[in-house]
């Protein structure tokens, strides 16, 4: 199935039109694999909470990540538009390495 042309405008938008895209992109990759907090993500990525935190309000946003519980304890999974969209995300991932 064709990827949806608004779908890849805004992962493009979001993960190369600015400079935190590439920690977007990591953020995104980390929770396709297993879903966990911000706290947790920051460790994982090295991070600081409070740029995960500037991330998670990003991709949020955007509709590609949703949460799941309240505040601290808030877990972040991939939403289902992202989960939908995954092969155009993987396009863009696939592109950025290639020109490295």
């Amino acid at each position: 199935m064709p990827a949806d042309p608004y779908a890849k405008r805004l992962l493009w938008f979001v993960f190369m039109g600015s400079k935190g895209g590439m920690n977007r992109m990591r953020l995104i990759s980390v929770i396709r694999q297993k879903p966990l907090n911000a706290n947790q993500l920051a460790k994982e990525l090295g991070l600081d909470y409070k740029a995960i935190q500037h991330h998670i309000g990003v991709l949020e946003k955007n509709n590609l990540i949703t949460r799941v519980g309240e505040k601290y304890g808030a877990t972040y999974f991939l939403s289902t538009f992202l989960e939908v969209n995954i092969e155009a995300f993987d396009e863009i991932v696939t592109k950025l390495e290639k020109s490295k």
